[in-house]
């Protein structure tokens, strides 16, 4: 679906798409798992995940549960010109966010960290970090990592 002036897909949509990816892949999940999930073909969630195929309310109530999110978590982190005015009246979980440590991108990160997420290894070591079952060993992880950064 293209945007008014007809040049592509709207900002809306794509934000909405790299929220889907950036979600299925902190899970793990691939294209063709979260497809079977919601009883579509890998390319429709390529087509979701671009922009390109504009995401029905239906869809992205079914994706709050295949992905465990709320649904404020697809329109978190939109500009303030971007964002319908209805959302940032009655307020969201970002606004939520932002009273417990500023700007969130839904899971507790701000939004400046957002970035850092378009990086593989971001993602496979918070996906890895996960996968610790005990919680002694990631403390332990997180401090060793901790060590490794330089001081401010």
């Amino acid at each position: 679906m293209t945007d008014k002036r007809g040049s592509g897909p709207s900002p809306v949509d794509i934000h909405v798409g790299s929220r889907i990816r950036l979600r299925r892949t902190l899970l793990g999940m691939s294209q063709e798992r979260l497809g079977d999930a919601l009883g579509l073909t890998f390319q429709q969630v390529q087509k979701y995940e671009r922009g390109t195929n504009r995401v029905s309310a239906s869809r992205l109530y079914e994706l709050t549960h295949v992905l465990d999110v709320p649904v404020s978590f697809f329109f978190d982190g939109l500009e303030g010109a971007t964002a319908p005015r209805g959302l940032a009246a009655g307020g969201n979980f970002a606004q939520a966010q932002q009273l417990f440590g500023g700007l969130s991108d839904g899971m507790g990160m701000p939004g400046s960290e957002l970035t850092l997420f378009s990086r593989r290894e971001a993602v496979e070591l918070v996906r890895l970090y996960y996968q610790i079952t005990d919680p002694a060993v990631r403390r332990r992880v997180l401090n060793l990592i901790r060590t490794m950064v330089p001081a401010e």
